[in-house]
């Protein structure tokens, strides 16, 4: 079983082919599409490349979930999540700061739970 850091240095060479980044700018706090330029489109292909660097499957929407966040999913008020959808937060990605999020839950905001140590933290989990 690979170690919390060399997790993080498989993250990071993923990251850096998948968004052709430079090695320093894959800190543990970025968030993959506000500071790494990623799209939804390329959660898609980090996801494969885990997968191969890992050599685990990893079921669609796991890693990053979908929907949640749709207005009619009853997760979501006025442009915030709810109680409920915090909660639904919590169950779908553990392996995420929920409460940082939960201070300020808009609906906007839902991608920087997308950050360099998600990934990391999901993987340590999935691979002990």
């Amino acid at each position: 079983m690979p170690t919390r850091d060399e997790i993080f240095d498989s993250v990071r060479e993923t990251l850096v082919d998948a968004l052709g980044l430079d090695d320093d700018e894959v800190v543990p706090e970025a968030t993959l599409m506000g500071d790494l330029g990623a799209e939804s489109i390329d959660f898609l292909d980090i996801a494969f490349r885990l997968e191969k660097a890992f050599d685990i499957k990893i079921p669609r929407g796991e890693l990053f979930p979908e929907n949640i966040a749709s207005s009619d999913s009853g997760f979501v008020k006025d442009g915030e999540f709810t109680e409920a959808g915090i909660a639904e937060l919590r169950t779908k990605m553990p392996h995420a700061d929920i409460d940082s999020f939960a201070d300020d839950p808009k609906v906007e905001k839902m991608q920087d739970l997308f950050t360099v140590d998600m990934l990391v933290n999901f993987l340590d989990a999935r691979l002990s």
